[in-house]
């Protein structure tokens, strides 16, 4: 007995809803995409909170006269250790550090490499653009908390200010400084921790910025203790 013949067009009956739902969910997927980039965007651009930390001339000069005492004692060939309290240390980065008072006028290089043929996308940051970064610097503030180090610092680029956040380990190895971070946030948005060791293991690849970190040949270690900032001289 011969089957019923399909009615025609019915196949096309069945697609078009299926179609229209493929469509809808694209939409939706591209308008989640735009406001999640969006919401990143604001968050980024949320300049967070500075710490309160106190600074005075007083713990800045108490950090000189340690200094002095330092170098006399190593003259003397004596070892010798520093200790700074978190007053002490950011007194002492208020008086020695040179912040940009006029951002706008220092903006940094775009490091999109579409805007600049020769550079490579992921790349370590070369020495122009670390310079220019130390130059658009317009505050910094440090925390001491048991053996971790609280680093909040404000930069601005092309005019707008964004605040970084890092908290970990300080310490020396080889010679060098070494920071193992815990946690990171740019503004207020959180940055995974992996993502902020390979962006500070490109730092380290490069050999001029390594160079940087390199500490004086008499400091032995470098760590914080107790809420304090120690360095052994050797």
């Amino acid at each position: 007995m011969p089957e019923p013949a399909t009615p025609a067009g019915t196949g096309f009956a069945h697609a078009a809803p299926s179609a229209g739902k493929w469509k809808l969910g694209f939409r939706i997927f591209r308008w989640s995409t735009y406001v999640l980039a969006l919401i990143t965007l604001l968050l980024i651009f949320h300049k967070a909170a500075p710490p309160i930390v106190q600074t005075n001339a007083q713990a800045a000069a108490r950090v000189e006269e340690k200094l002095a005492e330092v170098d006399h004692e190593l003259n003397s060939g004596q070892a010798a250790t520093l200790r700074m309290d978190e007053t002490e240390l950011n007194s002492y980065l208020v008086s020695h550090l040179e912040l940009q008072e006029n951002p706008a006028s220092v903006p940094l290089r775009s490091t999109n490499p579409s805007s600049d043929p020769g550079k490579t996308p992921g790349a370590a940051p070369t020495p122009e653009e670390i310079q220019q970064m130390r130059s658009n610097v317009r505050d910094v503030k440090v925390q001491l908390v048991a053996d971790r180090l609280r680093a909040y610092v404000v930069f601005s680029v092309y005019g707008r200010d964004l605040s970084l956040q890092l908290e970990g380990h300080l310490h020396a190895q080889n010679g060098f400084l070494n920071f193992d971070p815990i946690s990171a946030q740019l503004g207020a948005f959180p940055i995974p921790q992996s993502s902020i060791k390979n962006a500070l293991q490109r730092m380290m690849d490069s050999p001029e910025n390594r160079e940087k970190l390199r500490l004086p040949d008499n400091i032995a270690d470098l760590r914080i203790e107790n809420g304090e900032l120690v360095a052994t001289y050797k």
